[in-house]
């Protein structure tokens, strides 16, 4: 299996700039998962593919306004950071750009003065590691002087800080938006939820490792990145009722199908002694023990021939070509289906990548 065979020819001005107002009027391809027909819909649609008793996943991470500017202190000149990964109370891993100016020992100043940083070290990959320092919480200095990150491929300046973040984004600490979820308004929620559509949220926070393109050639050759998630006892109660119904377990996002995933694939792997199998419709299906919140680091790899666990249905926006996004959609639909939606999706101008449209596969 080759990087190349993910290729698709996507013309530049279908790369989606700016969010659609209201959230919920984006597009929505609907995938016939065995079939792999194909049907044209909006957002606001979404209730007709969901029933009673499913159950949807959504990752409530939120992103920090991670992209900030520093002045030197000796030169003046700007050096670009993005934090990454919190290493200890005020110190952070972080990208820097251009790095030549970020030597250790260099220091910074940020907001006319208000946050302060010195880079500490220069680890693998050349990222740096930056000890921060201001009055008062760090979290609502860093709301005051940083932007969002962004990714490299949206060159419009984003007005509103929120339209990169969920409506039900809580738990601070991704570099990224899991952008499947942008499309939901605290209207549809409610009203899937009256309609007997369960909720479930686990988090995981997204890394900008996200974006990296896959080097090897051999598919398989590739390395994840590496992501923290978590799962509280709840969810996987609900996972299990669901199950146990007959009920669909629906993931909103590649982020929030990696963490239930590596959940049930952890388990599985670890032949741990409360997990529980039901038989429904002749398939044996995994029961998670309830009483326990599930954490860790994932770097799980999701590509055709992977056996999903626990996913039924994926909602999901465009992704790019060769990435690792793309295979894994190919892994849940199918390699022909995938391109053929691909292709469809280019063909009808669909809108592409972290603001642009949604598919449902189901």
């Amino acid at each position: 299996m080759k990087k190349s065979d993910f290729y698709y020819d996507l013309p530049e001005e279908l790369i989606a700039q700016t969010p659609v107002e209201p959230r919920n009027s984006s597009r929505l391809m609907a995938i016939d998962r065995k079939s792999g027909d194909i049907s044209h819909r909006r957002f606001y649609d979404l209730a007709d593919y969901l029933k009673k008793g499913d159950c949807l996943i959504l990752n409530d991470t939120r992103v920090l306004p991670a992209r900030i500017f520093g002045v030197k202190d000796d030169t003046g000149a700007v050096v670009e950071f993005v934090l990454l990964a919190q290493k200890e109370n005020m110190v952070w891993e972080c990208l820097a750009g251009p790095g030549r100016r970020a030597k250790p020992g260099t220091c910074f100043s940020f907001g006319e003065g208000i946050l302060r940083g010195e880079v500490l070290d220069v680890i693998d990959g050349g990222n740096r590691l930056v000890k921060f320092e201001c009055d008062g919480v760090f979290f609502d200095v860093l709301d005051r002087v940083g932007q969002m990150p962004l990714p490299p491929y949206i060159h419009e300046k984003l007005s509103d800080k929120e339209r990169y973040q969920t409506v039900y984004s809580k738990e601070l600490g991704s570099a990224a938006a899991p952008t499947a979820g942008l499309h939901f308004t605290p209207q549809m929620l409610d009203e899937l939820k009256a309609n007997g559509v369960n909720i479930g949220y686990v988090t995981l926070h997204v890394g900008l490792g996200t974006f990296r393109p896959v080097k090897e050639d051999d598919v398989t050759k590739h390395k994840m990145h590496t992501e923290h998630y978590f799962m509280p006892a709840e969810t996987a109660r609900l996972i299990n009722e669901t199950k146990k119904n007959g009920g669909r377990v629906i993931c909103v996002g590649t982020t929030g199908c990696r963490t239930v995933e590596s959940v049930f694939s952890f388990l599985a792997r670890e032949n741990d002694p409360d997990v529980a199998y039901i038989e429904k419709d002749g398939k044996s299906s995994m029961l998670l023990p309830e009483n326990r919140d599930f954490s860790g680091d994932t770097d799980i790899f999701i590509y055709p021939g992977y056996e999903f666990k626990c996913m039924d249905g994926l909602i999901t926006n465009f992704h790019l070509p060769e990435s690792t996004l793309i295979m894994l959609v190919s892994a849940f639909l199918g390699y022909d289906n995938t391109m053929n939606a691909y292709k469809t999706a280019v063909d009808e101008r669909y809108r592409f990548f972290s603001f642009g449209d949604a598919m449902i596969i189901i």
